[in-house]
């Protein structure tokens, strides 16, 4: 909980300076970039969240990977976290900005699970009955999980709509050994 609102104070501040210098959009896909560049190797990760490499060491390899591939302000952000050793939260930061820039926009972020993908006439009926329903615009991701077994489950935010095989068999399991 703690790491989430700081991870919010961040991303906040980072958004603010990017609203101010109308780049929400670059800096957020900056952000995201770096993000994927230091999850997507393992050594890279180990090296960036490691509390025993120096902090100098540190900004001078981001530095010199990024300085010239992404916006000032996100290769700052980025220094800024690595000199408060605050390289943890770097991944929540990143997702609290993208709520802050879907929010700016009107939008909300909804993740729609099923068993097997939906087709995109399926998807975008639900979206749009969602969007009349909430009087929101949304921005979709689609995850399949076959642990579903049928059915949809929606997350929106903090409310989750379960209309799985899978949830309706817990929910039946729950009530009958409540029962007993």
């Amino acid at each position: 909980m703690a790491n989430e609102k700081l991870a919010r104070r961040y991303a906040s501040a980072i958004f603010s300076l990017a609203a101010e210098g109308n780049a929400t959009d670059r800096v957020g896909d900056d952000l995201a970039r770096i993000r994927d560049v230091l999850q997507n190797d393992d050594a890279i990760q180990t090296f960036f969240v490691s509390p025993i490499v120096d902090r100098q060491q540190k900004e001078r390899a981001l530095t010199e990977a990024f300085s010239k591939r992404v916006d000032d302000l996100a290769l700052h952000a980025l220094l800024l976290m690595v000199r408060k050793r605050r390289e943890s939260i770097f991944g929540e930061t990143i997702d609290e900005y993208r709520k802050l820039q879907l929010a700016a926009r009107g939008e909300e972020p909804i993740v729609v699970t099923s068993a097997k993908p939906l087709s995109d006439q399926e998807l975008a009926a639900t979206v749009a009955r969602l969007e009349t329903i909430y009087g929101k615009k949304f921005e979709v991701k689609q995850v399949v999980d076959p642990s579903t077994i049928g059915g949809v489950r929606i997350l929106m935010g903090d409310r989750r709509v379960d209309g799985t095989v899978a949830g309706r068999l817990d929910t039946l399991a729950r009530t009958l050994f409540a029962r007993n």
